[in-house]
């Protein structure tokens, strides 16, 4: 037994004991690096779902046409050639759809203005010209909310001609927010006022 107390007297007196204040400084820079990487690992979650939610309203603004169509498409002051309307005019109605940004409805405008792209089987002609006329609005032409526009595309002065049973598009492509296709079916003999419905 003498000799077993012995060999704990050397091996205790050749070893240090870890005193209060090193373990306290050992858990104190665990708990600061643990909270570094905490607060690092955070701040990136919360700013990729702040990036992702931009992103997200970014296309649904993209994504949805700011204008509405209002009543029909009338083709009027149709001049026919053999079967063929060569002159006359498109005419239908444009609103802001709910929740819709104002948009500058000016064809003088040079940016940030509507442009109207007309497409049939034969062609496509790129920013036709037309005039904007309001109906219900304070006299500008700027389309605002509660407003309501009349658009006018002249067949003659865009060289565009539409024939009997023809389908063709008219594209209106807003500054902002998504474009807007207006599809229309020409009917089989063209009277001098048709309504495409």
């Amino acid at each position: 037994m003498a000799n077993l107390r012995r060999v704990w007297r050397k091996l205790a007196r050749g070893q240090r004991g870890i005193t209060g204040l090193e373990t306290a400084i050992i858990l104190i820079a665990f708990v600061i690096v643990a909270s570094v990487f905490a607060f690092v690992t955070l701040s990136t979650g919360l700013f990729s779902a702040e990036r992702s939610k931009e992103t997200i309203f970014a296309g649904l603004a993209k994504a949805q046409s700011n204008l509405e169509l209002h009543g029909s498409v009338v083709l009027t002051g149709v001049v026919l050639t053999g079967s063929d309307a060569t002159d006359g005019s498109l005419t239908f109605q444009l609103a802001l759809a709910a929740g819709g940004s104002p948009i500058s409805l000016d064809p003088a405008a040079t940016n940030s203005r509507v442009v109207m792209n007309f497409t049939d089987a034969n062609s496509r002609v790129e920013d036709v010209t037309y005039t904007a006329t309001d109906i219900v609005g304070d006299g500008d032409t700027m389309l605002e909310p509660g407003e309501l526009f009349t658009i006018t595309i002249d067949l003659g002065g865009n060289s565009l001609v539409l024939s009997p049973n023809e389908r063709f598009t008219i594209e209106v492509v807003a500054p902002q927010g998504g474009s807007m296709l207006i599809a229309r079916t020409m009917p089989p003999a063209i009277d001098p006022v048709v309504d495409l419905h």
